[in-house]
């Protein structure tokens, strides 16, 4: 990492644990170490959220450019673009997952292939559906707007994909 992401990344660091340790003096709790390491590691997964959103939608809006421009299969066109970015975006949330956030430690391993394949997974259930499922829960049951809900599901699908990474698709062996 270079110095300005480094610093920034330091920054980002520095204040979610005076935020998580403001929060346990609130709660009169005592703050473990391994309850930081386990929080820093969710808001290092948030960051790479973050930039997966951003890739996913500039992937989309590129391939859908694109495919326009060339006039190919106009009537699927924004579907193809959808399943292009989710392909390539996972594929950068794996990179970023692994490298920044799931680290292997000296003496363990994983299957780069089978923490692959299980990302890929845990995406499409979160992403396709739990989004699904959630999305008829406040659209058509709680009478939520369309545009509101994508946001709530953020609340679930975020901790749950969290949860799903770091115990079974980045799961070390041995």
């Amino acid at each position: 990492m270079n110095k300005t992401g480094s610093m920034l990344w330091n920054g980002i660091e520095a204040l979610a644990l005076r935020c998580l340790k403001l929060l346990f003096r609130i709660l009169h709790r005592e703050l473990t170490q391994e309850t930081e390491e386990t929080f820093l590691q969710f808001v290092r997964f948030g960051v790479v959220g973050i930039s997966n959103t951003a890739v996913n939608y500039i992937i989309y809006a590129g391939c859908l450019m694109l495919l326009k421009s060339a006039g190919l299969w106009e009537k699927q066109d924004y579907l193809i673009a959808t399943a292009v970015g989710f392909i390539l975006s996972v594929l950068w949330s794996f990179f970023w997952n692994n490298k920044f956030v799931f680290t292997v430690k000296e003496g363990e391993q994983r299957s780069v292939w089978k923490a692959l394949a299980r990302t890929y997974l845990s995406y499409s259930f979160t992403g396709l559906f739990l989004n699904s499922v959630l999305m008829v829960l406040w659209v058509d049951m709680l009478h939520i707007s369309e545009f509101l809900a994508p946001v709530i599901n953020l609340l679930f699908n975020v901790p749950v994909n969290f949860l799903i990474n770091k115990f079974w698709a980045f799961k070390k062996e041995g």
